[in-house]
Order: C-alpha cells, then sequence, then structure tokens
C-alpha cells in the first residue's frame, strides 16, 4: 500500500494525528529530500527507514518500489512542504501502483494554494491552478491563453522570480488587474499584499522577497 502524506507548509504544529500515525505504522518513507523529512520526522519521533524519491530518480526507482509493495511492503510518499502531487513528484507512482493493483491514499492536509486563495479577497467559487510557469519555452503561449481566462487563476513562484513574474502578468492581463500575494504562509513572518498587479509589483519591488510564494490574479471581467 502507498499513503500520501502532505506535510506543514511552515509551521510545524499543523502535522495531523492521523499523518504521524501513518508515519509511524509504515515499513518505508518515501521523501523529496531526506534531510528536509528527516527534521520533520525527528521532531514527531519516527524513526523508519528513509529513501530519497525526487524529480531526477522517479523514473529509475518507480518499478523496483511498486515491486516491494506488490511483495508487502507498505510505504509512505513524503515531499518538502505541502501535498505529494501538488507541484511536487507522485504523479508517475501513483499511476504505476493503480496499474499494479496496490491500494493507494492521500491523507489530506496542508497545500499551500489553499489558505492563499481563501485569504485573497478574489473569488473562491472557481479557480485554476497553475503552479510554476514554464521558465521559458511555452510561458509567451500559456500567459497569452490565461489573459483570458474568466477564473481566478493560481500560481506558484519563487522569490527570487517574484517581482519579474508581476511584470510580465502587467504585460499580459493589464496593470489594473486585482490579485494577492501570499507569503511564508503558517510562518512567523507570514504576509499578504493585495492590490491591482501594479500596486503589488511596486511593494515587492521595493523590498527583498524571501519565502514561498502564492501569487493569485482575478479572472478577466466577463
Amino acid at each position: 500500500m502507498l499513503y500520501l502524506v502532505p506535510t506543514p507548509i511552515g509551521n510545524l504544529a499543523d502535522m495531523t494525528f492521523r499523518a504521524v500515525a501513518i508515519l509511524k505504522s509504515v515499513d518505508t518513507i518515501l521523501a523529496e529530500d531526506t534531510r528536509t523529512s528527516g527534521v520533520l520526522l525527528k521532531h514527531y519521533e519516527i524513526s523508519k527507514p528513509l529513501q530519497s524519491y525526487h524529480q531526477h530518480n522517479e523514473h529509475q526507482i518507480t518499478p523496483r518500489l511498486v515491486a516491494s509493495m506488490q511483495a508487502g511492503q507498505t510505504m509512505a510518499l513524503l515531499t518538502d512542504a505541502g501535498t505529494p502531487g501538488i507541484s511536487d513528484p507522485a504523479f508517475l507512482l501513483v499511476r504505476e501502483c493503480i496499474r499494479s493493483g496496490i491500494r493507494v491514499e492521500c491523507l489530506p492536509g496542508a497545500t499551500a494554494f489553499v489558505p492563499a486563495l481563501i485569504c485573497s479577497g478574489l473569488p473562491t467559487d472557481s479557480f485554476c491552478f497553475e503552479g510554476f510557469l514554464p521558465l521559458k519555452k511555452g510561458r509567451h503561449t500559456l500567459l497569452s491563453a490565461l489573459a483570458q481566462e474568466k477564473r481566478t487563476i493560481i500560481f506558484y513562484e519563487s522569490p527570487m522570480r517574484l517581482v519579474k513574474s508581476l511584470e510580465q502578468f502587467m504585460t499580459y492581463f493589464g496593470e489594473d488587474r486585482s490579485c494577492s500575494v501570499s507569503r511564508e504562509i503558517s510562518k512567523k513572518f507570514e504576509e499578504t499584499v493585495r492590490g491591482s498587479l501594479k500596486e503589488v509589483h511596486e511593494h515587492f519591488a521595493a523590498k527583498g522577497v524571501k519565502g514561498e510564494i502564492v501569487i493569485v490574479i482575478a479572472g478577466a471581467e466577463h
């Protein structure tokens, strides 16, 4: 069996009781970064074999992991923060487990874009999650298409690329489009900045940016 276990996106206290119990019960824990997950596991006194599972080795080791689960092992998959499969590795392993008749269960838990969306003040009844934009190839095509998207749009971004991305959003969506940028969600210096794309860009262009970023942008007007 495979469990997908969400982990805190900041505050370690956001771990659920069930997630801790599952991690203590499995045979092996698969981690995107064993050092990052090791801190979390030590905090909750979880001692289980750890194995790296990330985008650079998933194609190579997935068949072996599936074979181990077919032989009776139970595994849990963690990413550095949040829910596995949301802009993090998981899809390939889940797909192969399902194809091989292995039970897969995803625990509910932290996902960064949900609190960012709800706190944005923008419509939450219908939205599209785009994750990280392509760095080069396909970026223009995607942004051109999204300029006409009527649903609220959600992106992830790194702090070093935030200001540049906001500049591009102004070019494609217009300076007056409403948006919200959340960073350091659930951490000590959590911040949400709301306003037009121009106003939010000016805010972050004038200061250094740290932490994980979620950008929420209003859809095009009907």
